[in-house]
């Protein structure tokens, strides 16, 4: 099997594996052994945030592992309880110190929580955090285009992700070509729809042709596509088998079908919405 995760270069050229391993809603005391099989595996891109309350349970796999962290790739995220610049700056120091780690590899605002109206100021605290060489790349989760550019707008650091539900349920056409046109990354959460996709004909009949599982498919669709992608698991089987998807390739034709299948099936909250 091979592990070589190809990368999306960001637009301040840090380079990001494209396919990586989320924990969310993995309780802390699973996580280390969720994280430690994903290492293991050969994952090296891990994804959590503040509210999913095991920062320390990546953490002490992260230094269980003997990997040297400059083949790390660590995500989290700053929760909406603390937004605003000087309690962004806090709960930034609070995620490292929980993930034992002297910088992270990218930090996302989580939502961009509208009604509160503050993520323009815990950007301008996260622009800071990267200037000042404590971070190595900045990003949101969950901004729709005007969210977006609003902070374009204000002229500082672009964001180099923008991590959103994504898949082939709801494939947010109009935010993968708006971050596409101003360089953001796009990342999927939720890449499998938590299952709700795995049955769709166009994904059953390419796991047929390809011999791999729908779950496979759905992952090289969105590798295809350029997406970035963390797929969660905490079965060491299942955290291989998303991890195999690298030696295969989708055909132009179920692409094509696999894009028809698009719903506008939310999993989570609208991002309008969630404050």
């Amino acid at each position: 099997m091979s592990t070589t995760v190809p990368t999306v270069t960001l637009n301040n050229g840090v380079q990001m594996p494209q396919l990586g391993f989320g924990v969310f809603q993995v309780p802390d005391e699973q996580t280390t052994a969720a994280v430690t099989a994903a290492l293991e595996a050969g994952y090296r891109s891990i994804d959590t945030a503040a509210v999913y309350g095991n920062e320390r349970g990546v953490g002490k796999a992260l230094a269980a592992s003997g990997l040297p962290r400059e083949e790390l790739f660590v995500t989290t995220k700053l929760w909406n309880a603390d937004q605003g610049y000087d309690a962004t700056l806090r709960a930034y120091d609070a995620s490292l110190d929980k993930l034992g780690l002297e910088y992270a590899d990218l930090y996302l605002i989580h939502w961009p929580t509208p009604a509160r109206d503050l993520y323009a100021e815990s950007w301008r605290a996260i622009e800071k955090l990267v200037a000042d060489g404590r971070l190595r790349a900045a990003g949101v989760s969950n901004f729709q285009p005007a969210h977006l550019t609003r902070l374009i707008e204000a002229g500082g650091l672009v964001p180099a992700v923008n991590q959103v539900e994504l898949h082939p349920g709801l494939q947010q056409a109009e935010v993968r070509a708006f971050d596409a046109a101003h360089g953001i990354a796009t990342e999927a959460w939720s890449p499998l729809a938590q299952g709700a996709v795995l049955d769709d004909p166009a994904i059953t009949a390419a796991a047929a042709r390809t011999g791999r599982s729908p779950a496979q498919v759905v992952l090289r669709w969105h590798l295809q596509l350029g997406n970035v992608v963390i797929p969660k698991s905490v079965t060491p089987a299942r955290i291989r088998q998303n991890l195999d998807v690298l030696d295969f390739t989708l055909t132009d034709a179920e692409m094509a079908a696999i894009a028809a299948g698009d719903r506008g099936l939310r999993t989570g909250p609208d991002p309008d919405q969630f404050n």
